[in-house]
């Protein structure tokens, strides 16, 4: 976790330490050593087609429990061979990555294969929602089935702001700053690798603020804390939570 953050850090190392958080982030600061954020933007969203498009049944929903909502999107994962792209589907309570996959091309397959490995984690039974973007490759025939089958409503933004599906937007956020996915790589194959061992270490290992610093395999496991929830002031749509 190259880039993990220093509130995180403590958390992981404070009995390791003979100083609070505040003089960690003092020491880090006077060395040059915070994490800064970064901002990358590309745009893998086509919702301008004829496919049947399903309404936001998330808006204003509050989250309660592990596999109540799933969150679904697609980044790109720059290498020297072109760009790949990264499905992946969260649990928007536990922020745990349920399914990933990553294609060399936007062809439904990718974001498919994330959804069946997402189903084949399934513990809980009842009552789950798929919300994701406008994008063809989530209206198409093959995705749509796969959902109807495992029994899992779908939901779709009404417009194409990130916010309305702001969980899915932080966790690609997470993998290409936190993990630094977004500095590419040489070719496919080693991109799959790498992020394999980025998702088992993001689910393990990395403590999760609005899982109350627990791992998002631990908050998975529970259904008895409230998630933290910081909204996006300046939207009137419903961000669910931003924080990291």
């Amino acid at each position: 976790m190259p880039r993990l953050g220093t509130r995180k850090l403590y958390h992981l190392l404070k009995e390791q330490l003979e100083v609070g958080r505040d003089k960690l982030f003092a020491i880090l600061r006077e060395r040059g050593l915070l994490v800064r954020p970064r901002k990358s933007y590309h745009k893998t969203t086509d919702s301008k087609h004829w496919m049947k498009k399903h309404r936001n049944l998330v808006e204003g929903l509050k989250i309660e429990r592990p596999e109540q909502v799933w969150v679904s999107d697609i980044t790109y994962i720059p290498t020297r061979e072109g760009h790949s792209y990264l499905s992946l589907v969260t649990d928007a309570y536990s922020k745990k990555i349920m399914g990933y996959h990553l294609s060399e091309d936007l062809r439904a397959e990718g974001p498919l294969q994330a959804l069946r490995m997402a189903i084949e984690q399934k513990k809980y039974g009842y009552g789950l929602i798929h919300h994701s973007d406008r994008g063809l490759q989530y209206c198409s025939a093959d995705y749509q089935q796969l959902l109807e089958k495992a029994q899992i409503k779908p939901s779709m933004t009404e417009q194409y702001d990130p916010y309305q599906n702001a969980v899915a937007e932080r966790v690609n956020g997470i993998l290409k700053d936190e993990f630094a996915l977004a500095r590419g790589f040489a070719h496919h194959l080693e991109a799959v690798a790498v992020i394999a061992e980025s998702v088992d270490i993001y689910n393990r290992q990395r403590p999760h603020l609005s899982c109350h610093l627990l791992t998002p395999e631990q908050m998975h496991r529970q259904d008895k804390l409230e998630v933290k929830q910081w909204k996006k002031k300046t939207s009137n749509t419903n961000a669910w939570e931003v924080s990291n």
